[in-house]
Protein backbone atom coordinates (compact mmCIF):
# COMPACT_ATOMS: atom_id res chain seq x y z
CA UNK A 1 0.00 0.00 0.00
CA UNK A 2 1.47 3.54 -0.81
CA UNK A 3 1.44 6.21 1.57
CA UNK A 4 -0.80 9.60 1.13
CA UNK A 5 1.57 12.52 0.80
CA UNK A 6 0.03 13.94 3.45
CA UNK A 7 0.75 11.87 5.62
CA UNK A 8 4.33 11.51 4.63
CA UNK A 9 4.75 15.62 5.55
CA UNK A 10 3.53 14.74 9.28
CA UNK A 11 6.13 11.94 9.54
CA UNK A 12 9.03 14.51 8.38
CA UNK A 13 7.47 17.16 10.33
CA UNK A 14 7.81 15.50 13.48
CA UNK A 15 11.39 14.10 12.84
CA UNK A 16 12.51 17.03 12.24
CA UNK A 17 10.84 19.00 15.27
CA UNK A 18 12.94 16.04 17.37
CA UNK A 19 16.08 16.56 15.66
CA UNK A 20 16.33 19.81 16.30
CA UNK A 21 15.28 19.22 20.41
CA UNK A 22 18.16 17.06 20.50
CA UNK A 23 20.76 19.36 19.15
CA UNK A 24 19.36 22.26 21.31
CA UNK A 25 20.03 19.69 24.58
CA UNK A 26 23.49 18.69 24.02
CA UNK A 27 24.75 21.78 22.27
CA UNK A 28 23.50 23.45 25.96
CA UNK A 29 25.23 20.65 27.88
CA UNK A 30 28.51 21.45 25.46
CA UNK A 31 28.42 25.14 26.57
CA UNK A 32 28.01 25.39 29.82
CA UNK A 33 30.78 27.28 31.88
CA UNK A 34 33.66 25.97 33.83
CA UNK A 35 34.73 26.65 36.72
CA UNK A 36 37.14 29.22 37.16
CA UNK A 37 40.87 28.15 38.35
CA UNK A 38 40.66 29.87 41.49
CA UNK A 39 37.19 27.75 42.51
CA UNK A 40 38.58 24.27 41.37
CA UNK A 41 42.04 24.94 43.35
CA UNK A 42 39.20 24.84 46.80
CA UNK A 43 37.20 21.91 45.98
CA UNK A 44 37.76 18.45 45.82
CA UNK A 45 38.27 17.43 41.69
CA UNK A 46 38.33 13.42 40.34
CA UNK A 47 41.18 12.27 37.99
CA UNK A 48 40.83 8.82 36.28
CA UNK A 49 37.67 8.23 39.34
CA UNK A 50 39.97 8.80 42.43
CA UNK A 51 38.67 11.61 44.43
CA UNK A 52 41.19 13.84 45.52
CA UNK A 53 42.16 16.33 48.29
CA UNK A 54 41.04 20.12 47.94
CA UNK A 55 44.28 21.75 47.04
CA UNK A 56 44.93 23.89 50.08
CA UNK A 57 47.90 25.44 51.91
CA UNK A 58 48.95 23.59 55.07
CA UNK A 59 48.02 24.86 58.50
CA UNK A 60 49.70 23.56 61.37
CA UNK A 61 48.99 23.61 65.17
CA UNK A 62 51.84 23.30 67.98
CA UNK A 63 51.42 22.51 71.34
CA UNK A 64 52.46 24.40 73.80
CA UNK A 65 51.23 27.57 71.76
CA UNK A 66 54.31 30.18 71.30
CA UNK A 67 55.35 32.42 75.03
CA UNK A 68 54.11 29.34 76.85
CA UNK A 69 55.28 29.22 80.55
CA UNK A 70 55.16 26.31 83.23
CA UNK A 71 53.98 23.92 80.62
CA UNK A 72 53.96 20.02 82.15
CA UNK A 73 56.86 18.10 80.21
CA UNK A 74 54.14 15.06 80.17
CA UNK A 75 51.33 17.15 78.83
CA UNK A 76 50.33 16.54 75.46
CA UNK A 77 54.11 18.47 73.41
CA UNK A 78 53.58 17.84 69.86
CA UNK A 79 52.89 19.23 66.40
CA UNK A 80 49.66 18.54 64.03
CA UNK A 81 48.79 19.30 60.56
CA UNK A 82 45.25 19.75 60.28
CA UNK A 83 45.64 20.78 56.55
CA UNK A 84 48.50 19.03 53.98
CA UNK A 85 51.63 17.48 55.82
CA UNK A 86 54.60 17.80 57.52
CA UNK A 87 57.64 17.91 56.19
CA UNK A 88 60.16 18.61 58.85
CA UNK A 89 60.11 19.21 62.63
CA UNK A 90 62.85 19.85 64.96
CA UNK A 91 62.89 20.73 68.46
CA UNK A 92 65.90 22.25 70.42
CA UNK A 93 66.61 23.06 73.80
CA UNK A 94 68.56 26.04 75.11
CA UNK A 95 71.98 24.23 73.94
CA UNK A 96 70.51 23.70 70.60
CA UNK A 97 70.18 20.30 70.98
CA UNK A 98 68.13 18.36 69.28
CA UNK A 99 65.22 16.53 71.08
CA UNK A 100 64.03 13.13 69.24
CA UNK A 101 60.99 12.79 67.86
CA UNK A 102 58.25 10.57 66.24
CA UNK A 103 56.73 11.29 63.08
CA UNK A 104 53.67 9.91 62.16
CA UNK A 105 53.51 7.14 58.93
CA UNK A 106 50.63 9.99 57.71
CA UNK A 107 52.92 12.40 58.52
CA UNK A 108 49.92 14.58 59.82
CA UNK A 109 51.64 14.64 63.94
CA UNK A 110 54.57 14.80 65.73
CA UNK A 111 55.71 13.73 69.31
CA UNK A 112 58.97 14.16 71.29
CA UNK A 113 60.50 10.65 71.77
CA UNK A 114 62.10 11.27 74.86
CA UNK A 115 61.29 12.62 78.34
CA UNK A 116 61.40 16.98 78.22
CA UNK A 117 63.44 18.00 81.25
CA UNK A 118 61.81 20.52 83.99
CA UNK A 119 62.44 23.99 84.16
CA UNK A 120 64.37 24.04 80.48
CA UNK A 121 63.35 26.26 77.18
CA UNK A 122 62.79 24.57 73.92
CA UNK A 123 61.69 25.93 70.39
CA UNK A 124 59.43 24.08 67.81
CA UNK A 125 60.70 25.20 64.25
CA UNK A 126 57.50 22.91 61.92
CA UNK A 127 57.54 22.72 57.96
CA UNK A 128 54.62 21.50 56.59
CA UNK A 129 53.24 21.96 52.73
CA UNK A 130 50.21 22.33 51.67
CA UNK A 131 47.83 19.84 49.55
CA UNK A 132 48.54 23.16 46.84
CA UNK A 133 52.34 22.22 47.08
CA UNK A 134 53.35 25.57 48.98
CA UNK A 135 55.15 25.41 52.56
CA UNK A 136 54.61 27.09 55.15
CA UNK A 137 56.35 27.82 58.24
CA UNK A 138 56.20 28.17 62.29
CA UNK A 139 57.95 28.27 65.11
CA UNK A 140 56.89 28.01 69.14
CA UNK A 141 59.32 29.15 72.04
CA UNK A 142 58.29 27.48 75.62
CA UNK A 143 59.96 26.68 79.03
CA UNK A 144 58.40 23.67 81.13
CA UNK A 145 57.61 23.95 84.90
CA UNK A 146 59.86 24.37 87.44
CA UNK A 147 58.16 21.82 90.30
CA UNK A 148 58.04 23.32 94.15
CA UNK A 149 58.15 19.21 94.71
CA UNK A 150 59.38 16.56 92.74
CA UNK A 151 57.35 12.92 94.23
CA UNK A 152 58.62 9.06 93.56
CA UNK A 153 56.65 6.23 93.13
CA UNK A 154 57.69 2.63 93.55
CA UNK A 155 55.82 -0.31 92.63
CA UNK A 156 55.27 -2.92 95.33
CA UNK A 157 54.06 -5.91 97.14
CA UNK A 158 51.88 -5.78 100.47
CA UNK A 159 55.16 -6.70 102.26
CA UNK A 160 56.43 -3.26 101.56
CA UNK A 161 59.21 -4.76 98.69
CA UNK A 162 59.62 -3.74 95.58
CA UNK A 163 57.98 -6.29 92.71
CA UNK A 164 60.60 -8.03 90.82
CA UNK A 165 60.79 -7.44 87.08
CA UNK A 166 60.54 -11.43 85.88
CA UNK A 167 59.59 -12.33 89.46
CA UNK A 168 56.66 -15.29 89.70
CA UNK A 169 54.41 -14.78 92.49
CA UNK A 170 50.62 -15.56 93.84
CA UNK A 171 47.20 -15.82 92.36
CA UNK A 172 46.26 -13.08 95.23
CA UNK A 173 48.71 -10.79 94.80
CA UNK A 174 48.09 -7.13 95.27
CA UNK A 175 50.41 -4.31 93.30
CA UNK A 176 51.01 -1.69 95.62
CA UNK A 177 51.90 1.72 94.02
CA UNK A 178 53.64 3.72 97.04
CA UNK A 179 54.43 7.45 96.73
CA UNK A 180 56.92 8.81 98.88
CA UNK A 181 54.55 12.06 99.74
CA UNK A 182 51.08 12.53 99.80
CA UNK A 183 49.48 12.62 96.51
CA UNK A 184 47.15 16.18 96.03
CA UNK A 185 44.97 14.68 92.90
CA UNK A 186 44.39 11.33 92.98
CA UNK A 187 42.47 11.16 90.14
CA UNK A 188 45.55 12.98 87.98
CA UNK A 189 47.94 9.94 89.41
CA UNK A 190 45.46 6.97 89.19
CA UNK A 191 45.13 7.72 85.37
CA UNK A 192 48.80 7.45 84.99
CA UNK A 193 48.94 3.38 86.65
CA UNK A 194 48.19 1.62 84.38
CA UNK A 195 47.94 -2.74 84.90
CA UNK A 196 48.09 -4.89 81.61
CA UNK A 197 47.31 -8.48 81.98
CA UNK A 198 47.58 -11.39 79.37
CA UNK A 199 44.73 -13.08 79.37
CA UNK A 200 42.47 -9.46 79.85
CA UNK A 201 41.65 -9.62 84.08
CA UNK A 202 39.63 -7.16 85.65
CA UNK A 203 40.66 -5.32 88.28
CA UNK A 204 40.92 -1.72 89.78
CA UNK A 205 42.78 0.70 91.85
CA UNK A 206 41.46 1.63 95.27
CA UNK A 207 43.51 4.70 97.64
CA UNK A 208 44.43 3.16 101.34
CA UNK A 209 45.69 6.75 101.89
CA UNK A 210 47.10 9.99 100.00
CA UNK A 211 50.43 8.62 99.35
CA UNK A 212 48.98 4.84 98.95
CA UNK A 213 46.86 2.84 96.32
CA UNK A 214 46.16 -1.08 95.82
CA UNK A 215 45.50 -2.56 92.53
CA UNK A 216 43.86 -6.25 92.87
CA UNK A 217 41.62 -8.58 90.29
CA UNK A 218 38.05 -8.47 90.77
CA UNK A 219 38.68 -12.46 91.17
CA UNK A 220 41.92 -14.54 91.90
CA UNK A 221 44.24 -14.18 89.10
CA UNK A 222 44.70 -17.31 86.71
CA UNK A 223 47.83 -19.44 87.25
CA UNK A 224 50.16 -18.16 84.41
CA UNK A 225 49.19 -14.19 83.30
CA UNK A 226 51.99 -12.36 82.96
CA UNK A 227 51.13 -8.84 84.41
CA UNK A 228 52.82 -5.62 83.41
CA UNK A 229 52.39 -2.52 85.75
CA UNK A 230 53.56 1.04 84.97
CA UNK A 231 53.45 4.25 86.77
CA UNK A 232 53.41 6.61 83.83
CA UNK A 233 53.51 10.08 85.98
CA UNK A 234 57.01 11.69 84.86
CA UNK A 235 55.70 15.05 83.62
CA UNK A 236 52.93 15.46 85.44
CA UNK A 237 50.64 17.79 87.32
CA UNK A 238 49.58 15.37 91.04
CA UNK A 239 48.18 18.40 92.49
CA UNK A 240 49.55 21.33 94.59
CA UNK A 241 52.62 22.07 92.64
CA UNK A 242 53.92 18.50 92.68
CA UNK A 243 55.10 17.00 89.81
CA UNK A 244 56.12 13.27 89.27
CA UNK A 245 59.52 12.36 89.49
CA UNK A 246 60.13 9.43 87.41
CA UNK A 247 58.03 6.70 85.12
CA UNK A 248 58.40 3.08 86.83
CA UNK A 249 57.69 -0.09 85.19
CA UNK A 250 58.26 -3.92 86.38
CA UNK A 251 56.58 -7.33 84.86
CA UNK A 252 56.18 -10.13 86.35
CA UNK A 253 54.14 -13.69 85.54
CA UNK A 254 51.49 -15.33 88.03
CA UNK A 255 52.83 -18.88 89.37
CA UNK A 256 50.79 -22.16 90.42
CA UNK A 257 47.84 -21.87 92.33
CA UNK A 258 48.26 -22.06 96.10
CA UNK A 259 44.91 -21.58 97.91
CA UNK A 260 45.30 -22.97 101.54
CA UNK A 261 42.12 -22.70 104.08
CA UNK A 262 42.51 -23.24 107.40
CA UNK A 263 38.98 -23.71 109.32
CA UNK A 264 39.20 -24.06 113.08
CA UNK A 265 35.95 -25.99 113.41
CA UNK A 266 37.90 -29.25 112.09
CA UNK A 267 41.80 -27.53 112.96
CA UNK A 268 43.22 -28.17 110.04
CA UNK A 269 45.01 -26.59 107.04
CA UNK A 270 43.73 -27.66 103.69
CA UNK A 271 46.30 -27.15 100.94
CA UNK A 272 45.23 -26.48 97.88
CA UNK A 273 47.79 -26.47 93.99
CA UNK A 274 45.87 -25.65 91.00
CA UNK A 275 42.54 -26.15 92.75
CA UNK A 276 43.10 -29.47 93.66
CA UNK A 277 44.16 -30.87 97.23
CA UNK A 278 47.64 -31.37 98.44
CA UNK A 279 48.32 -31.80 101.61
CA UNK A 280 45.91 -31.42 105.20
CA UNK A 281 47.94 -29.97 107.71
CA UNK A 282 46.67 -30.24 111.54
CA UNK A 283 47.39 -26.90 113.06
CA UNK A 284 46.75 -24.97 116.44
CA UNK A 285 45.54 -21.04 115.94
CA UNK A 286 45.50 -18.07 118.63
CA UNK A 287 43.64 -19.05 121.51
CA UNK A 288 41.67 -16.38 122.04
CA UNK A 289 40.79 -14.02 124.92
CA UNK A 290 42.46 -10.43 125.16
CA UNK A 291 44.87 -8.55 128.18
CA UNK A 292 45.10 -4.93 128.80
CA UNK A 293 48.84 -4.01 129.26
CA UNK A 294 48.96 0.22 129.87
CA UNK A 295 45.81 0.78 128.87
CA UNK A 296 45.89 -0.91 125.82
CA UNK A 297 44.30 -4.13 124.60
CA UNK A 298 46.19 -7.06 122.97
CA UNK A 299 44.47 -10.01 121.27
CA UNK A 300 44.76 -13.39 121.10
CA UNK A 301 42.85 -14.57 118.03
CA UNK A 302 43.66 -15.21 114.59
CA UNK A 303 41.60 -13.33 112.72
CA UNK A 304 38.92 -14.41 109.88
CA UNK A 305 39.49 -12.99 106.76
CA UNK A 306 41.49 -13.90 103.58
CA UNK A 307 45.26 -13.17 104.16
CA UNK A 308 48.18 -13.57 101.07
CA UNK A 309 51.50 -14.93 101.75
CA UNK A 310 53.85 -11.46 102.54
CA UNK A 311 56.95 -13.03 103.19
CA UNK A 312 59.40 -15.54 104.94
CA UNK A 313 62.30 -16.17 106.98
CA UNK A 314 64.06 -19.44 108.55
CA UNK A 315 64.29 -18.69 111.36
CA UNK A 316 62.48 -15.46 113.02
CA UNK A 317 62.96 -14.50 116.05
CA UNK A 318 59.48 -13.43 117.45
CA UNK A 319 59.28 -11.02 120.86
CA UNK A 320 56.10 -10.20 121.96
CA UNK A 321 57.09 -6.86 122.96
CA UNK A 322 56.97 -5.66 119.37
CA UNK A 323 53.28 -5.46 119.62
CA UNK A 324 53.16 -4.00 123.13
CA UNK A 325 52.99 -7.39 125.24
CA UNK A 326 56.39 -7.26 127.36
CA UNK A 327 58.51 -10.33 127.36
CA UNK A 328 58.66 -10.66 130.85
CA UNK A 329 54.70 -10.98 131.21
CA UNK A 330 52.93 -14.29 131.73
CA UNK A 331 52.29 -14.28 127.98
CA UNK A 332 54.71 -12.85 126.60
CA UNK A 333 57.52 -14.85 124.34
CA UNK A 334 60.82 -13.72 122.76
CA UNK A 335 61.53 -16.97 120.41
CA UNK A 336 63.34 -18.14 117.66
CA UNK A 337 61.53 -19.67 115.11
CA UNK A 338 62.31 -22.04 111.71
CA UNK A 339 60.29 -22.07 108.86
CA UNK A 340 58.08 -19.05 108.84
CA UNK A 341 55.82 -17.91 106.83
CA UNK A 342 54.24 -14.60 107.44
CA UNK A 343 50.91 -13.63 106.13
CA UNK A 344 50.28 -10.06 108.13
CA UNK A 345 52.02 -6.84 109.03
CA UNK A 346 51.40 -7.55 112.63
CA UNK A 347 53.20 -10.65 112.97
CA UNK A 348 50.82 -13.54 111.91
CA UNK A 349 52.64 -16.62 110.82
CA UNK A 350 52.12 -20.26 109.78
CA UNK A 351 55.43 -21.43 111.36
CA UNK A 352 56.73 -24.85 113.06
CA UNK A 353 55.83 -25.08 116.85
CA UNK A 354 56.67 -28.90 117.92
CA UNK A 355 56.34 -27.77 121.05
CA UNK A 356 52.62 -27.44 120.42
CA UNK A 357 51.99 -30.54 118.29
CA UNK A 358 50.58 -32.28 121.00
CA UNK A 359 47.37 -29.37 120.58
CA UNK A 360 47.78 -29.39 116.61
CA UNK A 361 44.19 -30.22 115.03
CA UNK A 362 42.63 -30.27 118.42
CA UNK A 363 42.71 -26.98 120.09
CA UNK A 364 43.90 -23.64 119.67
CA UNK A 365 47.01 -22.20 122.29
CA UNK A 366 48.78 -19.82 120.20
CA UNK A 367 49.05 -16.04 120.38
CA UNK A 368 47.40 -16.24 117.27
CA UNK A 369 49.79 -17.96 114.57
CA UNK A 370 48.99 -20.91 113.19
CA UNK A 371 51.76 -23.89 114.58
CA UNK A 372 52.79 -26.69 112.09
CA UNK A 373 54.83 -29.63 112.85
CA UNK A 374 58.42 -29.32 111.61
CA UNK A 375 57.38 -31.54 108.65
CA UNK A 376 54.54 -29.54 107.30
CA UNK A 377 55.84 -26.36 108.18
CA UNK A 378 59.08 -26.87 106.17
CA UNK A 379 56.73 -28.27 103.50
CA UNK A 380 54.84 -25.21 103.30
CA UNK A 381 57.45 -22.80 103.67
CA UNK A 382 59.07 -24.49 100.58
CA UNK A 383 56.00 -24.24 98.81
CA UNK A 384 55.32 -20.49 98.88
CA UNK A 385 55.11 -17.51 97.29
CA UNK A 386 54.13 -14.18 97.92
CA UNK A 387 50.64 -13.46 96.88
CA UNK A 388 49.64 -16.94 97.74
CA UNK A 389 46.06 -17.33 99.49
CA UNK A 390 45.41 -17.60 103.16
CA UNK A 391 42.00 -18.26 104.40
CA UNK A 392 41.11 -17.90 108.04
CA UNK A 393 37.64 -19.52 108.50
CA UNK A 394 35.31 -20.02 111.81
CA UNK A 395 37.77 -18.27 114.17
CA UNK A 396 36.75 -15.59 116.85
CA UNK A 397 37.92 -12.10 117.61
CA UNK A 398 36.92 -9.52 114.75
CA UNK A 399 37.13 -10.07 110.86
CA UNK A 400 40.19 -9.14 109.07
CA UNK A 401 40.73 -5.40 108.24
CA UNK A 402 42.43 -4.19 104.99
CA UNK A 403 45.40 -2.49 106.70
CA UNK A 404 46.31 -5.87 108.13
CA UNK A 405 46.88 -7.47 104.66
CA UNK A 406 43.22 -7.88 104.26
CA UNK A 407 42.81 -7.03 100.62
CA UNK A 408 40.61 -9.67 99.61
CA UNK A 409 38.64 -9.64 102.58
CA UNK A 410 37.11 -5.98 101.19
CA UNK A 411 33.89 -6.66 98.92
CA UNK A 412 34.06 -6.04 95.26
CA UNK A 413 31.97 -3.14 95.52
CA UNK A 414 33.51 -1.51 98.49
CA UNK A 415 37.16 -1.74 96.96
CA UNK A 416 35.42 0.30 93.40
CA UNK A 417 34.19 3.11 96.28
CA UNK A 418 38.15 3.24 97.02
CA UNK A 419 39.08 4.09 93.34
CA UNK A 420 39.43 8.02 92.51
CA UNK A 421 38.02 7.63 88.90
CA UNK A 422 34.67 6.87 90.81
CA UNK A 423 35.26 9.44 93.25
Amino acid sequence: MTAHPRHRFLVLMVIGVLATLVMASQSGSSTATAPSDTAASNVAVAKNGVLLPAREPAAVEITPASGAQDVAPGDGVGVRATSGTLTEVRMTNAQGRTVEGTLSQDRRTWRPAEPLGYGRDYTLAVTARGTDGTTTTQKSDFSTVNPDLLLDVSLNTTAGTRLSNGGTYGVGTVVVAQFDASVGDRAAAQRRLVVETSPPVEGAWTWISDSKAHWRPREYFPSGTQVTVKANVYGIDLGDGVYGQEDRQVSFRIGRSHVSIADDVTKQVSVFIDGKLARTMPTSMGRGGTTNVGGKSIHFWTQPGVYTVMDKANPVLMDSSTYGLPVSSSAGYRISVPYATRISPDGIYLHEREATVWAQGNRNVSAGCLNLSLDNAKWFYELSQPGDVVEVRNTGGKPLEQWQNGDWSVPWDQWLRGSASRA
